[in-house]
């Protein structure tokens, strides 16, 4: 699995909530953690080719044919905490153009040398300065259980997500996330993606309110830059109906091993 981005890299969530529809950061955090001292870079970007016509509040991007991303900063501190830094927050909509969404910052604890073990876990923990323009809230946070086993042959992870405006226990949001991936050679993988909105703790959804995205990804890890990219399908009314997202991840900077 290629750990630099789900390290480095995100439901964070903050997504800000998936009922929003657009998200900065759309992917699986699998526990793997940079090296200590390794400094690196992720890259996110989403465009949403079909998605929903009407903002979540008024004054808010609009999701159809909507471009969103971020830059995302990280450097591994331990072999079991990872530091990170989402500037700027930015998305690109027909409605209110181009703008500046917010900012994030993360800090992920795992089992150390995520990679090397077959029960990896570990907790993700994001905070969240939105603008109006992103969400209602100022600011908001996320904390992602990291639960997985990595096999021979394929990898099961499961980020049960929670999100918070830090407005009640009742509130919280229930954002979970799963992959499974299959290694299709040393530096591949294909890999299947659900990432789901089931509402607040004290008023669930129903079920034609939640959003359910199903995503085909392909991930590859090249000598200078690691790509995943995937196509994400709708399957309920609330959830956008065609989404593509591209991630980018490469280290800009080493610790040299000490001689």
């Amino acid at each position: 699995m290629m750990t630099r981005w789900t390290a480095g890299l995100c439901l964070a969530v903050c997504l800000p909530s998936l009922a929003a529809a657009q998200a900065d950061e759309i992917q699986v955090y699998d526990g793997g953690v940079a090296a200590k001292g390794t400094f690196n870079l992720t890259l996110h970007n989403n465009y949403i080719a079909k998605g929903l016509t009407e903002p979540a509040f008024p004054g808010a991007v609009t999701a159809d044919q909507s471009w969103n991303g971020v830059p995302e900063f990280a450097l591994g501190v331990t072999d079991w905490f990872e530091a990170g830094l989402y500037l700027p927050l930015y998305s690109l909509d027909k409605d209110l153009g181009f703008g500046i969404d917010g900012v994030k910052l993360r800090a992920l604890f795992a089992a150390p040398h995520g990679d090397d073990r077959k029960f990896v876990y570990g907790a993700n923990f994001e905070f969240s300065y939105n603008a109006k323009r992103w969400d209602t809230t100022r600011i908001t946070s996320e904390v992602r259980p990291i639960i997985g086993w990595h096999f021979k042959k394929f990898d099961l992870i499961f980020n049960p997500i929670i999100d918070t405006a830090y407005d009640g226990f009742g509130n919280l949001e229930f954002v979970p996330a799963v992959r499974v991936a299959f290694n299709v050679a040393p530096k591949w993988q294909a890999a299947v993606e659900h990432y789901a909105n089931y509402g607040h703790f004290n008023d669930f959804y129903s079920k034609a309110e939640q959003s359910h995205n199903l995503y085909a990804v392909v991930n590859h890890s090249g000598k200078t830059w690691d790509v995943e990219f995937g196509v994400g399908f709708g399957l309920t009314d609330a959830s956008d109906d065609l989404t593509f997202k591209m991630i980018l991840a490469r280290d800009l900077w080493k610790r040299k091993p000490k001689s």
